[in-house]
């Protein structure tokens, strides 16, 4: 019987909660701030000042923070998700002094929350690496003129698109915190995504209208889609769905404007849904069931259900959105102990122990940054 219970409470250890909202975060570069939506009714329910020219974007994988690039100001703002407030305003780059024509940057963090990448852009040609223990860069990476970042699932290697001048993208190594490698693709990468099993890696190449598609075992294209449209697509933001079978790509030249979505089994474009004019930054929602995408001269956020690849709501949010980035929280974790039981945080904590051999473990596995954190997550579980 005892035996029954644990495996029942570890069973249950991942399973979906509906304790925290799954937001999206939507930098507005105009505007200098970010719209919160909520996912589940598709409203806005915060807007919260930032740097100046917010352009790309990332959510830690535990949803506690959003950390967001401001490439004129040169700096990253860490906004904490459960006050929807500014915590923290962190120096990157080098001064610059270009005010909203300032080069793009984007921003990815590690799976287990410990670390932020941040490209500066074609003018500092670096990555910084910022510990979110400290909230400071720890190190400066020399790459090409980056733009477009992810992180392997892994966490061991970080993939680079540098942009226009170079048509290469760069490759990481988190341990040496070097170049490791550096991968041909079409002309002007610009947004990169990696697959959830880590094997592929997604990129938009702008200035011919492909998206590379990288093994990372070998470190090669393996294939290359061409993205038609009426005019130059201009493929930009880019992000795979969490069963990896399909790639939805935003179109930022297209006319009428598109995002085009490819059937990662055959390479090829499944379909293109009608979307805002201008679109930039996409991001899928966790359970897969819907796309948003910012467009950037509509001043709006599509979203897209993926069951039918039409769009269902068209949100307004600030001027110039572009959500560069994966700008949507992941759902809260579902822990073994009964909410507003006496004993849900012992529960709770003696499972992880137990399926993960510790609680070191338990956080690194479930992308907490430190086992405090996870420790702070059970707590808001157990609170109900």
């Amino acid at each position: 019987m005892k035996k029954l219970a644990l495996a029942l409470m570890l069973a249950s250890l991942l399973a979906p909660a509906s304790t925290r909202a799954q937001n999206a975060y939507i930098t507005n570069r105009n505007s200098s701030t970010v719209s919160v939506i909520d996912t589940t009714t598709d409203a806005v329910i915060a807007t919260i000042p930032v740097g100046l020219g917010p352009f790309g974007v990332a959510v830690s994988p535990d949803g506690s923070k959003a950390y967001v690039t401001n490439p004129p100001s040169n700096t990253v703002s860490v906004i904490d998700t459960a006050t929807n407030t500014l915590n923290a305003t962190i120096p990157v780059g080098i001064p610059q002094i270009c005010g909203l024509s300032c080069p793009q940057t984007a921003v990815a963090v590690s799976p287990d929350g410990g670390k932020v990448y941040v490209t500066n852009g074609f003018l500092a040609n670096t990555v910084s690496v910022i510990d979110t223990a400290t909230n400071t860069v720890s190190t400066t990476i020399p790459v090409g003129s980056p733009l477009g970042v992810a992180v392997t699932p892994d966490g061991s290697k970080v993939y680079v698109a540098d942009s226009f001048f170079a048509s290469t993208v760069s490759v990481i190594d988190t341990a040496t915190n070097t170049v490791s490698a550096r991968i041909t693709t079409g002309a002007g990468p610009f947004g990169v995504a990696v697959s959830p099993d880590g094997s592929k890696v997604y990129v938009t190449n702008q200035l011919n209208s492909t998206v590379s598609v990288i093994d990372t075992a070998t470190n090669t294209v393996s294939a290359t889609i061409p993205i038609e449209s009426f005019f130059f697509a201009f493929p930009a933001g880019v992000a795979v769905t969490p069963d990896g079978t399909k790639v939805y790509i935003a179109n930022s030249g297209s006319f009428p404007s598109t995002v085009s979505v490819i059937d990662t089994a055959t390479n090829t474009v499944s379909t293109t849904v009608p979307v805002g004019l201008g679109p930039i930054g996409v991001a899928v929602k966790p359970d897969g069931s819907k796309v948003y995408v910012a467009s950037e001269s509509a001043n709006t956020v599509s979203v897209i259900d993926t069951a039918t690849n039409t769009v269902t709501a068209t949100i307004p949010v600030g001027n110039s959105p572009d959500a560069f980035g994966m700008f949507i929280q992941p759902p809260a974790p579902r822990f073994a102990g009964v909410p507003g039981s006496n004993n849900c945080q012992g529960t709770s904590v003696s499972a992880l122990a137990t399926k993960f051999g510790g609680l070191d473990a338990a956080a690194a596995a479930l992308g907490f940054s430190n086992v405090k954190a996870l420790q702070d997550a059970i707590q808001v579980f157990c609170a109900g």
